[in-house]
């Protein structure tokens, strides 16, 4: 990202209101919403990003739970994401109580993290692996009889309620609900849910290479990120202005302000404790500013002499390297299941005839990939080897889009996944290039999902509720969805910060300014159908099981 990205046109939509329901109601993924943004104000906070519509008044907020000895049929549990499927039940629902633990069921023991986190945030006892009781929270493993690893089922019945899944994650996926809808209501209604996200990757990517962050406001956000069920944080912290992560094979590049390792592994084990995976990038062979400016020898120059920023020169056998020292060595670091190689804007190829402005990257891509090859192909296999550094210890590697080009001698390797951002750049296609080619795709979309510190090249600060009624997984460029047969190729997204201009916004002011549209995105890419709630009533309730 994305010094040279140019402009981007964002549009608001207007249409007419749709009326306020409960009822969920089907919404393919490839159909936008046709909503309108409801009626309000729109006020700025002193030095902030634009701000969302004014909350809901109190006339059209969600119902609460069934209380006690009504008689009717319970509700859905108001939370974000919204559940994918409830059965209502007639009941009092379950509160927490002076009497009220969390337990553990048999054979389930290794949810105790889970269970001890639950019963600090509702303030309830924790009694272990005990038999369930009357006002108890029991969290149980149980295979075979959930959709998915991240599946579960929540059941509130005679006063208890029972959360049920495959895995850890499920599990604690529950765990979210039931802290968020006492939160909003102060009980879990009546009835069982059954719930499992739409995708698979869903997640915050957080550019701490060009603008710094504590170890302690990144730990806050993954706790932010645990509520709304998203699963990845992305970090980037090598580019241009700035190398975060201490290095002991090269800390020559190492920036003064930056991580620990003992810090980072800090932020690894509370990602692990929350089911986030941890997606580590060292982009390249852009984006490498601060690991040469101590190797001034790496940087590529054209034919004039004149170095090219960011890029290292990837003729040089030093270039890789270096790049494959420090791959290696926080591919120690980071032993999530996912890694990521950068491959944009290297800017070798941003020029009209980069075989004549860059002759050595010419003639080295001639020399190992026969007389037909050029400069991209070179830099195509700049990018599979550096994803062969990382393959041994079985990751997924990713990549941004416009590394992968069309044509050419030398092709992407087919394994590598496509995190689509634009398709403005140099070398960047059309969504559908990639998935015709029946590649995986991550949805980082520069329209909607770019949080970009100050506004350069006519970015503009996304709103959660431009996201919530207009974005889909599978509007992956601008704001046209690709064909409803792409979908299970789109495995999710990510909601990107970048720093391009640092001092912009104070670390509080970003925390606060992508809180929303991080709520917004978490529904779509957790619950396909099309929202119940208009968007100042969710904005009212993400607000408020964000307290």
């Amino acid at each position: 990202m994305r010094w040279n990205s140019p402009a981007i046109l964002v549009g608001g939509a207007a249409t007419v209101a749709a009326a306020v329901t409960l009822t969920v109601v089907a919404w393919p993924d490839a159909t936008p919403p046709d909503r309108s943004a409801p009626a309000g104000s729109t006020t700025a906070p002193p030095d902030g990003p634009r701000s969302e519509a004014s909350s809901a008044r109190s006339d059209t907020r969600p119902a609460a739970p069934t209380p006690s000895g009504s008689g009717a049929l319970s509700k859905a549990p108001n939370v974000v994401p919204s559940v994918r499927k409830f059965e209502a039940a007639r009941g009092p629902g379950w509160r927490p109580s002076g009497g009220s633990a969390v337990v553990i069921a048999k054979n389930s023991g290794q949810l105790a993290d889970e269970g001890q986190l639950l019963a600090k945030e509702l303030k309830i006892d924790y009694r272990g692996a005990v038999a369930a009781g009357a006002g108890d929270i029991e969290l149980a493993l149980e295979s075979g009889k959930q959709a998915g690893p991240e599946s579960y089922t929540l059941t509130t019945r005679d006063g208890r309620v029972r959360i049920a899944g495959p895995d850890e994650a499920g599990v604690f996926y529950g765990t979210r609900t039931v802290k968020q809808s006492v939160r909003a209501d102060g009980a879990i209604p009546e009835g069982v849910v059954q719930d499992q996200p739409d995708r698979p990757q869903r997640g915050l990517n957080l550019d701490i290479a060009r603008k710094y962050y504590t170890a302690g406001w990144i730990e806050n956000r993954l706790r932010e990120m645990a509520d709304l069920k998203l699963n990845q944080l992305g970090l980037h912290f090598s580019d241009d202005q700035g190398f975060r992560i201490a290095s002991d094979t090269h800390p020559e590049v190492v920036s003064q302000q930056h991580l620990t390792k003992a810090e980072v592994r800090g932020i690894i084990a509370l990602a692990g404790r929350l089911h986030i995976d941890i997606i580590p990038e060292i982009d390249s062979p852009g984006h490498l500013g601060a690991v040469m400016a101590p190797h001034p020898e790496l940087q590529l120059r054209n034919v004039n002499g004149q170095h090219t920023r960011g890029a290292i020169d990837i003729s040089q056998p030093a270039a890789a390297k270096i790049v494959d020292d420090l791959l290696r060595e926080y591919d120690t670091l980071f032993p999530g299941p996912y890694w990521h190689i950068g491959a944009d804007e290297y800017q070798a190829l941003v020029v009209s005839d980069p075989e004549a402005s860059f002759p050595q990257l010419a003639a080295a891509a001639k020399k190992k990939y026969g007389a037909n090859a050029k400069v991209q192909d070179l830099a195509t296999g700049w990018m599979n080897d550096r994803a062969a550094v990382v393959l041994p210890k079985k990751k997924q590697i990713q990549a941004w889009n416009d590394g992968f080009f069309a044509g050419g001698v030398v092709k992407a390797d087919q394994n590598l996944q496509v995190d689509y951002w634009t398709g403005k750049e140099i070398g960047a296609r059309p969504p559908l290039d990639y998935l015709r080619e029946g590649r995986k795709v991550v949805n980082l979309n520069d329209e909607f999902l770019y949080y970009v510190l100050g506004q350069p090249n006519d970015f503009v600060y996304p709103t959660g509720q431009r996201i919530y009624e207009q974005w889909t997984p599978l509007v992956l460029r601008g704001t046209t969805p690709v064909p409803q047969k792409y979908s299970k190729q789109i495995l999710g997204a990510r909601f990107a910060v970048w720093g391009d201009i640092a001092n912009a916004q104070t670390p509080a002011q970003v925390a606060a300014g992508i809180q929303l549209p991080l709520a917004a995105m978490s529904q779509k890419v957790w619950n396909p159908v099309k929202p119940s709630l208009t968007w100042p009533q969710f904005k009212a309730l993400a607000t408020k099981v964000s307290g």
